[in-house]
């Protein structure tokens, strides 16, 4: 500790100027003090974020393990009665609400009793009583009726083999006379697979098994030989192959009706292949049509060695019509106009609601019922024409929609850019003219969930098999469930429609014939 000098000096100058140093000494010594706490406030922000930012994400995997995966937000009841009051006041749905308030309360639902399909065949299986007196007075007693429960009784698949026996003809008198003999015998039917023991059938089925209901190869090996039937993986999956390079014609045909359509939808996701050096490869999956279009609904997946832009470039070439996907920057390599996803938008900010933990609510909430209100939107008009769905949405969505870019640009001032709803806002921003882009056009859709369905059967599946073992395989299956997926959005069971595909295969020579069987 400094002591205080025992005499100064009398010269008030030399007094003024002693005074300024030790004024300025402390000046600078206040300055240092305040850099080091401001510092240290900035250490502790940045401690203070970061630990959020580990709770967000403790949160949303917390919520993800043990939590339903459903994205649905019920939001507040005024938000959504608001959009519904406006549709109903504008008179946009096809059909008045006519349906009354019900009340809060509702009675428990009975359990239902699965109901059987009366085309089933039925076999009736008599219970009769060994006596048949009357107990009373010893009378015959007589039939009155009968009481009829039914039951559903599983029988195992049949496996049959078709023996096909070719006549052989052949002249006695030729034979006589030692002349040239000349043997006849039928043609060999047209297969999809020369010379194989496999027949549509067989094959329809396991393609079907894969690719619509995930099952494996090798579990059908299994299943096959619990039949009595030694048919390994490998013949299968050989048999995979060479159906799908029978199938490229047809698939040709189908690409070029998607690339004329006006409006596409795509996706894209993951898939191991042992034979290629690249740890992930991709699936891409291009459709057009919905459920309730008229126009041709079509599914094609085109496997990929990588997620590079030029692979959708490349597939979509010529076409430059409406693309709707979710924010991958590789679709900016085509000539498509591109259409932004709400669901993915949603889903940012449902992932931020959640890892704020159970029961608190914030700018997450507001953003999603923001979002709720364009759905419910989008609810009311699902059954409506294009021409009028454009008109709704321009007249109902766009105010909606302008409300919720400004609150964006609000919130972005105050929240943190590396917390999950920093980020959620930061993508709707970027998003932005993608996400108006379902204004232009009723034949577009609010969200690129149908691209998604599409590809949850592949996701499904790849479970199962994790992995294909070459690339030629992965191809094939991406033939094959083209074909599985683009019978099924044409409401075609899919192993029936490969029955008759397969069948008729080989006996299409034209082009007119192989447009005859095209799933739609």
């Amino acid at each position: 500790m400094k002591k205080t000098p025992q005499s100064l000096p009398d010269d008030v100058e030399l007094l003024k100027k002693m005074l300024l140093e030790q004024t300025q000494k402390l000046e600078r010594k206040l300055a240092q003090k305040d850099k080091r706490i401001a510092k240290l406030e900035r250490v502790n922000q940045q401690l203070s974020d970061k630990l959020q930012q580990l709770l967000e994400r403790y949160n949303l995997k917390k919520y993800q393990k043990f939590s339903p995966s459903s994205e649905t937000y019920e939001g507040e009841g005024e938000v959504l009665n608001e959009a519904e009051q406006l549709i109903e006041d504008e008179s946009v749905a096809t059909e008045p609400d006519t349906q009354t308030t019900e009340s809060a309360e509702k009675p428990a639902a009975k359990p239902r009793r699965p109901r059987i399909a009366p085309e089933l065949p039925r076999v009736d299986v008599i219970h009769d009583i060994d006596d048949k007196t009357c107990a009373c007075c010893g009378h015959a007693l007589h039939q009155m009726g009968e009481e009829v429960s039914e039951q559903i009784e599983f029988v195992p698949a049949q496996i049959r083999v078709l023996r096909n026996v070719r006549l052989k003809y052949s002249c006695r008198q030729c034979e006589t006379n030692g002349t040239k003999v000349d043997v006849k015998i039928a043609d060999v039917p047209p297969a999809v697979i020369p010379k194989s023991m496999a027949t549509p059938s067989l094959l329809a089925q396991i393609i079907s098994s894969k690719m619509h209901y995930g099952l494996p190869l090798y579990r059908q090996e299994q299943l096959f030989n619990q039949a009595g039937i030694e048919l390994s993986r490998q013949t299968m999956s050989r048999w995979l192959i060479t159906c799908a390079e029978k199938l490229k014609p047809l698939l040709a045909l189908m690409k070029a009706e998607l690339l004329k359509q006006p409006v596409l939808w795509a996706d894209e996701t993951t898939v191991n292949v042992l034979d290629v050096e690249k740890s992930t490869c991709y699936m891409w999956v291009y459709g057009c049509g919905l459920e309730q279009s008229t126009g041709p609904k079509l599914v094609l997946f085109d496997y990929q060695d990588s997620r590079s832009s030029k692979h959708p470039a490349d597939f979509l070439a010529g076409f430059n019509g409406y693309l709707q996907v979710d924010g991958y920057a590789g679709y900016e390599k085509t000539h498509a106009t591109l259409v932004g996803c709400w669901a993915h938008a949603r889903r940012k900010f449902v992932e931020a609601q959640k890892a704020h933990g159970k029961g608190k609510t914030g700018k997450a909430d507001v953003a999603l019922n923001h979002i709720q209100k364009l759905y419910a939107l989008e609810s009311k008009l699902k059954t409506v024409p294009p021409d009028k769905k454009y008109d709704a949405r321009k007249t109902l969505a766009r105010p909606l929609l302008e409300q919720f870019k400004s609150w964006l640009d609000k919130s972005s001032e105050s929240v943190t850019k590396e917390g999950l709803l920093g980020a959620a806002i930061t993508y709707s921003l970027n998003q932005w003219p993608k996400l108006m882009r379902y204004l232009d056009d009723g034949r577009l859709n609010i969200d690129n969930n149908r691209a998604e369905r599409a590809v949850k059967p592949f996701v499904i599946g790849r479970k199962a098999w994790l992995f294909a073992n070459t690339k030629t395989g992965a191809q094939a299956s991406a033939a094959l469930y083209s074909l599985v997926e683009t019978a099924k959005i044409n409401g075609l069971e899919p192993y029936d429609y490969l029955c008759r595909l397969l069948t008729e295969l080989p006996k299409a020579n034209t082009q007119e014939q192989l447009q005859q069987l095209l799933p739609y």
